[in-house]
Parts: C-alpha cells; sequence; structure tokens
C-alpha cells in the first residue's frame, strides 16, 4: 500500500511539472523551448528524488508481507 501511495505522489509530482510548463510556455511563448527545457529537468528531479521513498516504501511493505507470512506459518 505505501508503494502504491508513493507512486501516485510521484505522478502528481510529473502531472505538476507538466501542467506549470505547459502554463509557463502559453504565457511566454517566446522562450516556449527554453521553459520546456527546465520543465524536463524537473520532471527527472521529480523522478530522481521519488526513487528513494519508493524503495523505503518497498521495503516496509515487503517486511510487513514477511512478518504477516511467517506469522501464518509457525
Amino acid at each position: 500500500m505505501r508503494v502504491l501511495i508513493e507512486v501516485l505522489h510521484i505522478v502528481i509530482g510529473l502531472c505538476a511539472a507538466i501542467l506549470i510548463g505547459a502554463l509557463a510556455s502559453w504565457s511566454y511563448p517566446l522562450a516556449a523551448d527554453d521553459i520546456w527545457l527546465v520543465t524536463y529537468v524537473a520532471l527527472a528531479a521529480v523522478a530522481v528524488m521519488g526513487i528513494g521513498p519508493l524503495r523505503r516504501a518497498y521495503a516496509a511493505d515487503r517486511a510487513k508481507l514477511d512478518a504477516e507470512a511467517g506469522g501464518k506459518d509457525g
């Protein structure tokens, strides 16, 4: 469940960056290329920053599942 929440956070962050980039390039079309370049860098940053929390969430979910499986076998 934690993994799903972290993935949703990453997706929301990516959507927000795209929305901001689209609105910025619409409002100032002369700099659209530069705005999209910065947007792509922001998208990469959001994805990279989401890797750590995603790995921790996966480890926590895996530990919980392993503990539940161990309790049922014993």
